[in-house]
């Protein structure tokens, strides 16, 4: 079969006796796999995103037409977030039954026609209701998108190729805030919603039509729960994996804080931007998309602990910038921040692959779980942070989490430099 031929390699089973992964060096930088698979991964990220985050610009607008507080409109999000997180854990366990790309693709489609749903609800408990229902559905992106990274890509070009799909969820995250914020301000946020679900569910389409069929992939037959508690187990005793799933929670909860109340600032005096106006902040997201992929580049040659680090200081200085009183020290640094975000997310997701003995489908989900927990549970109490003490509040709050995100980094790879040759 030609290789570029969009038709599903058939995906192997595991037979008793036989090696637990079939002899591959994986799809390499350059090749046409190579971009395709990148193409679709960066659909499947712009997907994910653009379709959890697209309320994030809406919150001060639900907070008024619902008549409810800030912390309270965060749930549009918070729960999207929540649900995935639980998801993930029974979609990397079913992918590793499956397979991955038909997963990953009704995830998609349904999580679209969810958003879709929510655009056409009229009460605000069943919008809530469709937003939960939609990060129910996401779940099957994130974690199994990783895995099929981990399990395809050549090593050589693992960093890059996780970094091109995290810059598909920044640019997701971009095109649905920007997207929103101006669509709400000129025709409606239920028509905003709308057109975001009706692109997704094109992507998806597109998704399926370019992603090559698994080649390394080793199917898995026993689905009983001690099977998979045991798998999850495994990667949680782990001496490193768990501080990398940590660094995932804690960066994320910096990061969905910061934006999911930057809005409410700037909305209110003294800057008193329009709903637009301050919509295009998200394109800070630019940044990150340039961030992400040159930062996974990176840690294939120079090491892994040392760009983590150093991303994590980029996010704590933009942080501090943002405690400015002028407009302009506060975009910049809420670029600074995004583009420390992620270069530490890039770095870590790629991380937990190579960390990973076997089952890679439950250690990336295990990473998504702790790492969506932050954007549902650290994003909430950040409304806690804003509605008693405004930004010094949340910036402090935010410096705490990058302060343990920054130890675990350090303790990551003082082991892996004590117990191993340093990753590459």
């Amino acid at each position: 079969m030609n290789s570029d031929s969009i038709v599903a390699t058939p995906e192997r089973v595991a037979l008793p006796g036989a090696p637990t992964r079939p002899a591959s060096t994986g799809v390499v930088p350059g090749s046409a796999d190579f971009r395709r698979i990148s193409i679709a991964l960066f659909l499947a990220g712009f997907s994910t995103f653009s379709l959890l985050y697209c309320v994030q610009p809406l919150l001060p607008v639900f907070a008024s037409e619902f008549h409810i507080g800030a912390a309270q409109s965060s749930l549009a999000l918070s729960l999207s977030t929540g649900f995935l997180a639980f998801s993930i854990l029974c979609a990397g366990a079913l992918s590793e039954r499956f397979g991955r790309r038909g997963l990953i693709f009704v995830s998609m489609t349904l999580a679209a026609l969810f958003n879709v749903c929510a655009a056409l609800e009229a009460s605000w408990h069943s919008i809530l209701v469709a937003r939960a229902l939609e990060g129910l559905a996401l779940g099957g992106v994130p974690a199994v998108a990783m895995a099929y990274l981990a399990e395809e890509i050549d090593p050589r070009g693992l960093g890059l190729s996780m970094g091109l799909y995290v810059g598909g969820t920044a640019f997701g995250g971009m095109i649905g805030r920007v997207g929103m914020s101006y669509m709400s301000d000129h025709l409606s946020w239920r028509t905003a919603m709308l057109t975001i679900g009706i692109v997704d569910v094109i992507a998806a389409i597109a998704f399926v039509l370019l992603l090559p069929g698994s080649r390394n992939f080793v199917r898995r037959s026993d689905l009983s729960p001690a099977h998979h508690i045991a798998l999850w187990r495994k990667h949680l005793t782990a001496s490193t994996l768990p501080a990398v799933f940590a660094m995932g929670c804690f960066v994320m909860g910096v990061f969905v804080t910061v934006y999911n109340y930057a809005g409410f600032r700037l909305m209110a005096a003294p800057f008193d931007l329009s709903a637009t106006q301050t919509g295009l902040i998200f394109c800070s997201y630019l940044f990150g998309i340039v961030a992400a992929s040159s930062a996974g580049a990176l840690a294939d040659r120079c090491g892994r602990g040392p760009v983590l680090t150093a991303g994590v200081v980029v996010a704590a200085l933009g942080l501090a910038l943002t405690l400015m009183h002028a407009l302009v020290p506060v975009v910049l640094g809420i670029i600074v921040l995004t583009i420390g975000f992620f270069i530490t997310h890039s770095v870590a997701s790629g991380w937990v692959g190579q960390l990973a003995d076997g089952a890679k489908g439950h250690a990336t989900s295990l990473y998504l779980l702790a790492y969506y927990l932050g954007s549902s549970v650290l994003g909430s109490w950040g409304g806690w942070f804003w509605q008693n003490g405004q930004w010094p509040s949340v910036a402090g709050f935010g410096f705490a989490m990058l302060a343990v995100c920054g130890t675990l980094t350090l303790y990551v790879a003082r082991v892996q430099t004590t117990k191993l040759a340093p990753t590459r």
